[in-house]
């Protein structure tokens, strides 16, 4: 019986990837993503999407009989899949790149170019594929993020600076909070904070935080968004919510407390 692992490794190191992304755990996902296994030669390699939990890490433990725990999502993630997408091996949420970062549907599918250079392999066409993936694949990247960038959410701050926020509805919903809530609602308020799914710290105005007695440790707990009225002395604390209910009782005793010496009002 041929050695699946040992050869997805193999590939690996062909098309570029550094060691660490030769190993175990890699050839583990590349198998999945291509459908391959010892009883599938690598000629018969599929190109469908695939999340991390069912899709790779069920494959990788019920068919290549390398169970993963299930808190080992984030390891497939961030040390495999990752760097897959950074060189041109695999596609993140190709199929539909409006998805949040959080989202349980975020899924992976091998590039073009990729599988076309894995159904070649124990052939003679092999030296030819790789070598023409390798001609290509450092513009691969560039290529494939372009089109995802093109899901950004665009969001103008108040003080005329322009941000794009990673693509989901959450962010859409925060993008209206702050272009179109706040100048009805609130106009003339300084945005103090706004997350993102992808960076929970996109923007932080620690000194005007410090100064109305806002903790500063503390900003992992705040809502999405935070604006300061300073005519009023108001503070929204704004959650962008699209999949739950408005701030719960407890949510906002949460907020009382770590808020407790803030000097504005709290809304």
């Amino acid at each position: 019986m041929p050695d699946r692992l040992a050869e997805a490794r193999l590939i690996l190191k062909a098309l570029g990837m550094p060691p660490k992304q030769a190993n175990k755990i890699s050839g583990l996902t590349l198998l999945a993503l291509a459908r391959v296994s010892d009883a599938v030669p690598w000629k018969k390699a599929t190109r469908d999407s695939h999340t991390i939990r069912k899709g790779i890490m069920d494959y990788v433990g019920g068919v290549l009989g390398n169970p993963y725990a299930e808190n080992s999502r984030e390891s497939f993630r961030r040390q495999v899949l990752h760097q897959f997408v950074q060189g041109g091996i695999c596609l993140y949420n190709p199929d539909a790149p409006e998805l949040a970062t959080n989202s349980s549907l975020n899924h992976y599918k091998l590039t073009e170019e990729a599988w076309q250079a894995l159904r070649t392999y124990g052939t003679r066409n092999w030296p030819a594929a790789r070598d023409a993936f390798l001609d290509i694949a450092g513009s691969l990247h560039e290529k494939y993020s372009a089109a995802r960038k093109l899901e950004q959410v665009p969001v103008s701050l108040p003080d005329g600076r322009k941000l794009l926020l990673s693509p989901g509805k959450h962010n859409k919903v925060q993008a209206a909070i702050v272009m179109e809530f706040a100048p009805r609602f609130a106009p003339g308020a300084t945005l103090l904070y706004l997350g993102d799914t992808a960076q929970k710290n996109l923007v932080i105005y620690a000194d005007e935080m410090k100064a109305i007695g806002l903790p500063l440790n503390q900003h992992d707990k705040l809502p999405d968004v935070v604006l300061l009225d300073p005519k009023r002395n108001w503070l929204f604390l704004i959650e962008a919510v699209t999949s739950h209910g408005p701030m719960s009782p407890k949510r906002v005793v949460e907020l009382n407390k770590i808020l407790a010496k803030c000097t504005a009002g709290l809304v």
